[in-house]
């Protein structure tokens, strides 16, 4: 059964920073991208960053490029967003999810729970 667990969210003012995290079990890590996603009240779900196998190549939403930063431990089946200069608009619950391709759209074919983050102003 494969898992995505997140942590790492919570109550931050803007300006401020969390690192969130996202384990995996049950899957093959190094062989799926991994990606971040977040979705605020009454949003839509949107994508935020993603990471390929091996960590070769990141891809970032214009709205947090340059703040937000993804990387991925496979050892530890880990992938993590730094997310700093945060600012009232990010707040949202915040997903990672596991593609099995390795191009195209980010389609997610596990998602985990989510943590929320809350950014007060």
């Amino acid at each position: 059964q494969v898992q995505l667990i997140e942590s790492g969210g919570g109550l931050v003012q803007a300006g401020g920073s969390l690192r969130l995290s996202c384990v995996g079990s049950g899957l093959t890590f190094s062989r799926y991208r991994m990606g971040w996603f977040r979705q605020a009240p009454g949003k839509e779900r949107e994508f935020v960053a993603a990471i390929a196998w091996f960590g070769s190549s990141t891809y970032y939403a214009d709205s947090v490029k340059g703040r937000f930063t993804i990387s991925r431990d496979n050892a530890k089946n880990t992938v993590y967003l730094q997310m700093n200069s945060l600012t009232p608009e990010d707040t949202a619950v915040y997903q990672c999810a596991a593609d099995r391709k390795t191009s195209g759209t980010f389609m997610g074919d596990y998602w985990g729970q989510g943590t929320q983050v809350t950014v007060s102003s």
